[in-house]
């Protein structure tokens, strides 16, 4: 299914905007792009600086049956980012954190991906610093600009992340969640990385990253030896 691409100069945010479009029949493939948000949300609820220059763009896939866990869809997502920063700024190293953080090589984000599902659809969310990043605190941001990059224009962007989200969304479907992890890998924080977790409820846990389950939990090495799985929780590089 070839995209299909809308603009609007600004809204609240995109992800809300494709959850509605999607509960009422939506189709895949569907992408919106604003020039700003003056509602940009992030993980948690938190709330995301969106101003002018930088992408801000959603897109609607359609569960099917044989789909793997919707879910997963975090690490498709993480990959046709990681790929479209490669391919409009390949001097730019960024790595991945788990699930589908995009940092630079010294470990500022620059990207946010914000999945939310209404039905048999998710909405997959994606934030870009191509010009400037967001004020943060307690987390290192950056940008295509800082870094040096004259980034494209956001809709060209979007067009080059739209087909590489095909790309990684038709494996998904065709080979499953096994050939995207690792792929992804390559690109993520290695094994034995040092980590520190904060858990949904607030907890803390510290240990050192031991790869992925089968269905794409983290998991983390405590001190004692034991492994936690990780399904949920802010991930830092320590």
């Amino acid at each position: 299914m070839n995209p299909v691409f809308e603009e609007v100069a600004l809204t609240g945010s995109t992800n809300a905007d494709l959850l509605q479009r999607a509960a009422v029949g939506a189709p895949e493939g569907l992408w919106l792009r604003a020039d700003a948000q003056d509602g940009g949300r992030g993980r948690l609820g938190r709330s995301w600086e969106s101003p002018g220059g930088n992408l801000f763009a959603s897109t609607i896939v359609r569960l099917q049956p044989s789909d793997p866990q919707a879910p997963t869809l975090a690490f498709v997502a993480a990959l046709a980012v990681r790929d479209t920063l490669h391919q409009i700024a390949p001097e730019c190293a960024v790595q991945i954190k788990w699930p589908n953080d995009i940092l630079s090589a010294d470990g500022s984000k620059i990207c946010g991906i914000l999945l939310e599902r209404t039905g048999e659809a998710v909405v997959i969310g994606i934030g870009i610093n191509l010009t400037s990043s967001p004020d943060i605190p307690g987390r290192a941001t950056t940008d295509l600009h800082k870094l040096g990059i004259l980034p494209p224009h956001p809709q060209a962007v979007t067009e080059i992340l739209a087909a590489n989200m095909a790309s990684w969304l038709m494996r998904w479907r065709q080979y499953g969640l096994q050939a995207l992890t690792s792929e992804w890998q390559k690109f993520a924080h290695p094994v034995g990385t040092a980590l520190s977790v904060q858990l949904p409820d607030g907890t803390r846990e510290d240990g050192l990253y031991a790869g992925l389950t089968a269905e794409g939990a983290l998991q983390l090495r405590l001190a004692d030896g034991t492994i936690h799985a990780i399904h949920a929780a802010d991930v830092f590089l320590v």
